[in-house]
């Protein structure tokens, strides 16, 4: 097209007379074609130069190469020459503004289908380069073809363990719940004051860590089990947003080694407290969130109550439950030394309840209260500090023996 123009500028340069007016606006004429020759040639170059403007240009050289210029009609053919290339300049002008909505449009949604390829992209025609030279790398590597078995792999390896992840964090707690339900049958046939009883409460946790995690774990799996393939990107990202804080984000290590010890430990989802209730009626007497505000005595019992429970937690041990061979030995050094002989008595016959068996280490001073709940009592004693002697000997022969002391 460039060519064309240089033709007609030739043949116009021949037609004029040469006159100096005259070459005043034959010079003014060519420095506007060659203003439009410029401006082709960069739509030419950006590849933005439609089809359909060719022909009409082409009709306008060729009918000002046969028709000789001069000065009546050279005006007119410059305003001809204007008008067509406007209408085409505007005309393309709408088709690239369309274009670039479209491509736009396109680019916004690849970015938002594909966040970690595309975070480095923009969303412009300035990047198109950067669009062009992925989709070429798409296509050489023929990675479309994998996509259904990545798919396949997602569902089957990432979000089923995922699943399984939730679904064993899951049965925990529900053991949790179902041991603290077992321990509370016990701990009713317990008097605890005159006419009450203790139970175990577990209510959810209000850690707002462990309610995020909970959330965007099921969220994570959500829909993502089934025949149908729900597999996205996002569902990708949510994934991998819990994978990395499990592994310890760079920078954040040791922050994410606190969350992951908080958030998997499924007793850290319970609020544990205890409430004291009339055995007539089940009706709440007193509500131990812990133990501040009570007195000595009733610190003590409430302290026991956990204590023992808690060992039966760990035991899986409950009342009434048929005797076996299985291991449930605690040894309880100093115990019950300054505790009231009430809340003594108390702790035993809750440890004998949850059939505990138990070495009580503690005063000779203390050997009156134990007396109903041990078998066997065996005395240490050191005179100089160098050589220690045990006396053994069962119940009945101690209380024998005191008997006959009297």
């Amino acid at each position: 097209m460039g060519e064309k123009l240089k033709s007609i500028r030739a043949e116009i340069a021949e037609l004029m007379p040469k006159s100096e007016d005259l070459s005043k606006r034959v010079g003014a004429l060519e420095s506007k074609i060659d203003s439009y020759e410029t401006e082709l040639e960069i739509l030419s170059a950006d590849e933005l130069v439609s089809e359909s403007l060719k022909e009409p240009l082409d009709k306008l050289f060729a009918a000002l190469v046969k028709e000789p210029l001069n000065l009546n009609n050279i005006g007119a053919k410059e305003t001809l020459l204007r008008g067509e290339l406007q209408k085409q300049i505007d005309k393309n002008s709408r088709q690239i503004e369309s274009s670039t909505q479209k491509i736009f449009k396109v680019m916004t949604h690849y970015k938002s289908s594909f966040v970690i390829e595309s975070q480095e992209f923009d969303a412009s025609i300035e990047s198109l380069r950067e669009y062009r030279a992925k989709l070429s790398e798409l296509k050489r590597d023929d990675l479309p073809k994998f996509e259904k078995r990545f798919r396949e792999l997602f569902k089957e390896k990432t979000i089923q363990k995922t699943a399984m992840i939730q679904a064993e964090l899951e049965h925990h707690a529900k053991e949790i719940e179902s041991k603290i339900a077992k321990i509370n049958n016990s701990l009713q046939d317990i008097e605890y004051n005159s006419g009450t009883y203790i139970t175990l409460i577990a209510e959810p946790s209000n850690i707002k860590e462990i309610r995020e995690f909970k959330q965007d774990l099921k969220s994570a799996i959500s829909y993502a089990i089934g025949d149908d393939n729900s597999y996205d990107e996002g569902k990708f990202l949510q994934i991998k947003k819990i994978i990395d804080r499990f592994n310890g984000r760079e920078g954040h290590s040791d922050v994410d080694k606190k969350w992951r010890n908080l958030v998997t430990d499924v007793r850290n989802w319970f609020n544990f407290s205890a409430s004291e209730r009339y055995v007539s009626d089940n009706s709440e007497k007193e509500y131990y969130a812990h133990s501040g505000g009570k007195s000595g005595g009733q610190k003590e019992k409430l302290a026991y109550t956990v204590l023992a429970s808690s060992l039966a937690f760990q035991f899986g041990l409950e009342y009434n439950e048929v005797r076996s061979r299985s291991f449930r030995f605690v040894m309880i050094d100093e115990a019950f030394g300054k505790g009231s002989d009430e809340s003594t008595k108390y702790a035993l016959r809750l440890f004998e309840k949850l059939n505990l068996q138990l070495l009580v280490i503690t005063p000779k001073t203390k050997i009156n209260v134990i007396e109903p709940f041990v078998r066997s009592v065996h005395f240490v004693h050191n005179q100089d500090g160098m050589h220690s002697s045990l006396l053994s000997m069962s119940i009945e022969a101690y209380q024998e023996n005191a008997r006959s002391k009297k």
